[in-house]
């Protein structure tokens, strides 16, 4: 590699989904290597309308690791970024690309410096799990540059060490982390349960409330919580191994009611937690409470349930519909309850699978306004209106793993420079 001149720049580029658990993991019990407390389940959400897209390029010109995130550069001096970029430099492989006459052996990559682009197509900490999507995609990506030999499982252990919930970001459908059992980490890995095409008629819709920064990280949340709370050793122990199990055979049968009570309960059990540390910690607020009872209003009034509720680490409500059907119907409920400021542009108010508004018969603000109060709430009239509590919904659905996009134009590195477009 030596002789060659220093003008290449050898590139590749990746899109990674992100992941809702509907089992939570919260708790480590080793921080360096983010090692869980307790196994947890997600759905990986469709990467047409939640991606993170990352473009790592390599060349001798470049003088030193960069990255930049939405366009803005960011330090790599974190333990988990270093993390990351050391395991992937080790399990590096030769690579040739004859076209450009790129010859870099194994041990090249650790005198060679890589530049990182990446974007995220949804609010970045928000509680929407920008950090699975993101270290997930960074992993992966690097690991196709840099010819790495080693399978999802495996990378999924890499992606860990930069955020827990990256390594169920490596497969599609619904996936589970083991937490292993071993010190040193190596059994806590991302295992697939079933695709995304397993159960295909599930709906998700997802209510931004707040695309702000959350005030408490997930990380020092975590933190507080296994020092200060009674209630999560025993969450760990008792209760989320049983819920695994019928969690995993919920999904294998497609039995929405169990599944939509776990996660309705891990939800709720998980805010609980939450609130039992010191300082309590408030990740869900009035508005995540209004659609809670929304919701359970409408579960309960239909005799079976309808649609599941599970929040993360923050406000925003991620609600999963037994069918098209189903969401449609939740659709107008949550319009009905939570109409956009009337400024708003109705295109911009529900993103993603926009085919949802026309089957709920929605083709404008007029139309939105003019929705009945749900039958559930008919005797409880007037019923409530939240104008402009929620920013905006995102309609979409289980969706598949990390792709490379071969595409030279998506790539986020200007082939020549090795700097963002």
């Amino acid at each position: 590699m030596a002789e060659q001149s220093k003008k290449w720049v050898l590139m590749v580029t990746a899109q990674t989904p992100t992941n809702i658990a509907v089992i939570k993991y919260w708790g480590k019990r080793d921080e360096n290597l983010i090692l869980a407390i307790n196994d947890s389940i997600s759905v990986t959400l469709d990467p047409a309308h939640l991606c993170t897209t990352t473009t790592v390029a390599v060349s001798p010109a470049f003088d030193q690791d960069r990255m930049w995130l939405n366009g803005k550069e960011m330090s790599l001096a974190g333990g988990r970024y270093q993390n990351c970029l050391r395991e992937i430099r080790a399990r590096a492989s030769d690579v040739e690309d004859e076209k450009k006459g790129i010859k870099i052996t194994k041990n090249d990559w650790q005198n060679l410096h890589v530049h990182i682009a990446s974007y995220n197509n949804f609010p970045t900490a928000a509680g929407l799990a920008s950090s699975a999507a993101g270290f997930a995609c960074l992993v992966f990506s690097l690991a196709k540059l840099m010819n790495v030999q080693e399978d999802n499982g495996r990378l999924s252990a890499i992606a860990r060490q930069g955020s827990g919930s990256a390594c169920r970001s490596l497969f599609g459908g619904f996936v589970k982390w083991v937490m292993g059992k071993e010190e040193n980490g190596s059994d806590s890995i991302a295992v697939p349960l079933v695709d995304e095409k397993h159960w295909d008629e599930l709906v998700i819709i997802i209510a931004v409330v707040s695309s702000r920064q959350k005030e408490t990280s997930s990380t020092s949340g975590m933190r507080e919580t296994v020092e200060t709370s009674a209630l999560i050793e025993h969450r760990a122990r008792e209760i989320v191994p049983k819920r695994i199990i019928q969690m995993e055979e919920a999904i294998q049968k497609r039995d929405f009611p169990t599944f939509a009570q776990l996660t309705c309960s891990d939800s709720n059990q998980f805010h609980a937690v939450c609130m039992d540390t010191s300082p309590p910690i408030f990740y869900m607020n009035d508005t995540s409470h209004r659609v809670i009872g929304c919701v359970e209003k409408w579960n309960r009034s239909e005799g079976t349930p309808q649609v599941a509720y599970t929040f993360d680490a923050g406000p925003n409500a991620v609600l999963i519909a037994r069918n098209r059907k189903a969401a449609t119907l939740m659709l107008q409920r949550l319009l009905f309850h939570f109409p956009p400021n009337s400024d708003t542009d109705l295109n911009s108010y529900v993103i993603g699978d926009k085919s949802i508004l026309k089957d709920a018969g929605i083709q404008d603000i007029k139309d939105v306004e003019a929705l009945p109060p749900p039958p559930e709430i008919k005797d409880k009239v007037p019923a409530q209106k939240y104008k402009g509590e929620i920013s905006y919904f995102i309609c979409t659905r289980p969706g598949r793993g990390p792709v490379l996009l071969t595409d030279e134009s998506q790539a986020l590195l200007n082939p020549e420079t090795g700097l963002p477009k």
